[in-house]
């Protein structure tokens, strides 16, 4: 008998990329999605898109807006749902991130499908990335209201929620208890495969030379260039690697638009602020700006990197950290969850204290340096990515097993 797999995501694929190929692929099941504007078809899914308006509503009580917006999207996509139903598509399984409303109405649509919920992050004025950074206090007054508030379609979506899953254990802690008791710590999964070493690989940089890996490069990947995930202080740590490796080259991968916080006041991005800021210090003939790129390009990056800086507030833990690892780079991480749950330092990376750029250049200097006393780092990078978060050994295998339970009604 066939399966019917109904995928909920603004952005699908998102994090089903990998989950919903493998279904797609099992035998005996049929794969649908909704999603919004920027949803992808992926192969063996068929996909449906509503349309949104691209902000929240600017009308109704300041705390309730954001919710607003989610109830907007969970309604079209409520209707989306209503429409396959009419063409004959009745989920047994229905797949959904909480984070931003789609599923809220999934189980008044469909009251008899198994509904998997998927949930990154539960906000707090208190413990997690708001009130981290004190640079930026004057920005975050008054915000714990508003906060709750951002919760209640993840609340509800979870309430709705047969079993839910949630990428690593400090995020699942984020939650209530009542909330995380439902979660599943199961990590989307890294094609190890796709990323791994290459002692020959090389990268050409536009407009300039042509890097390969045995030189003294030092990456840092971010979606966006933003102080979430640490760039004022990468930034800041720059001056002094530079000075002290002359031959050090600096690739920096991540667009201009913020992703997460505020974008600066002054500067149409944090890249132009912090160039700014710096002025001569940094010598932009060693300082690349890559931009966004392609995924195998970022990988290449990676497999020159001599040296991979991760920063990040206490938020979601990014992607490309794992995969930095899985291609044996030497990762000079923040002392902040959840990198640590991952990067044991002295073990498989490097940790240093997030506000310290001078510790962080120091580390990234010691390891340019004496590249031979952290070769085993390399190894046990790898090897802990390998065995703990690998797509089609580890990951994939808990999803699937997750699945196979919620359908049979066990757990």
């Amino acid at each position: 008998m066939t399966m019917k797999v109904l995928f909920l995501h603004q952005n699908f694929p998102g994090q089903f990329l990998h989950l919903a190929g493998a279904l797609a692929e099992r035998g005996a099941v049929e794969a649908a999605a909704i999603g919004g504007p920027t949803a992808r078809a992926r192969t063996g899914v068929e996909l449906i898109k509503y349309e949104l308006g691209k902000s929240e509503p600017a009308v109704g009580h300041p705390y309730a807006r954001r919710f607003t917006f989610d109830c907007t999207r969970g309604d079209h996509a409520a209707k989306a749902m209503r429409l396959s139903a009419q063409r004959g598509f009745v989920p047994d399984l229905t797949i959904g991130h909480v984070g931003w409303g789609d599923p809220l109405f999934v189980k008044d649509v469909f009251p008899d499908t198994r509904f998997l919920a998927y949930s990154e992050f539960f906000y707090s004025a208190r413990g997690a990335d708001v009130g981290f950074d004190p640079e930026f206090a004057d920005r975050e007054k008054d915000l714990a209201p508003l906060l709750r508030s951002r919760n209640a379609a993840i609340a509800l979506g979870l309430l709705a929620s047969d079993r839910g899953l949630v990428p690593t254990h400090w995020q699942r802690q984020t939650h209530p208890p009542p909330l995380a008791e439902r979660l599943s710590v199961i990590h989307d999964g890294i094609d190890t495969a796709a990323a791994h070493p290459d002692p020959a690989a090389s990268i050409e940089l536009p407009n300039g030379p042509t890097l390969r890996a045995g030189m003294e490069i030092v990456t840092y990947v971010a979606r966006g260039l933003e102080p979430y995930r640490g760039f004022h202080i990468f930034m800041r740590a720059l001056p002094d690697i530079l000075a002290h490796r002359p031959e050090a080259r600096i690739l920096i991968i991540g667009s201009d638009p913020v992703s997460y916080g505020a974008p600066p006041r002054t500067y149409k991005s944090w890249r132009q602020a912090m160039l700014a800021d710096l002025g001569s210090r940094i010598d932009r003939t060693r300082v690349h700006f890559l931009g966004q790129v392609a995924k195998s390009v970022l990988l290449r990056a990676m497999q020159v990197s001599s040296c991979h800086v991760y920063l990040t507030y206490p938020f979601v833990l990014s992607w490309s950290m794992l995969e930095a690892m899985a291609c044996g780079c030497i990762v000079v991480g923040s002392a902040t969850p959840p990198v640590a749950e991952v990067v044991r330092d002295g073990e498989n990376g490097l940790l240093c204290d997030f506000f310290d750029p001078h510790a962080l250049a120091e580390r990234v200097v010691e390891v340019l340096t004496t590249p031979g006393r952290f070769t085993h780092l390399r190894e046990a990078a790898r090897r802990s990515i390998v065995e703990n978060y690998d797509l089609k050994t580890v990951c994939l295998p808990r999803q699937m097993a997750l699945i196979d339970e919620l359908m049979a009604g066990r757990g």
